[in-house]
């Protein structure tokens, strides 16, 4: 079954296979309808899809970033948290040893 791709079901959606866009036979030479065949409109197309194609990469790439970044937010409010901890326990630690010394002193 060899039929041919129509509008609505073309062949392919690769607009670098399809076949060229020609001007109707049907208008008058010089017609009002420019040609639509640029230039640079297929390097810019391939340079838009290239680009399309990384922009969940980049995403990706963000998104890990933005986790670092809280992570390393979260390890440093957990040093702080142990940091605090820490002072307290030494501060009741010295207000023992003080309160031992004074014990020792009176008696």
């Amino acid at each position: 079954m060899n039929t041919r791709g129509t509008i609505d079901r073309p062949l392919t959606h690769d607009p670098q296979k399809q076949a060229p866009m020609k001007p109707s036979t049907s208008e008058p030479v010089g017609s009002a309808i420019p040609d639509l065949t640029t230039p640079g409109a297929t390097d810019s197309r391939q340079n838009r899809t290239h680009q399309m194609q990384l922009i969940p990469e980049a995403m990706a790439r963000a998104h890990m970033h933005e986790r670092l970044s809280e992570a390393d937010e979260q390890r440093q409010a957990m040093r702080l948290v142990i940091a605090r901890r820490m002072q307290r326990r030494a501060e009741r630690a010295s207000r023992r040893a003080r309160r031992a010394l004074a014990m020792a002193v009176m008696q």
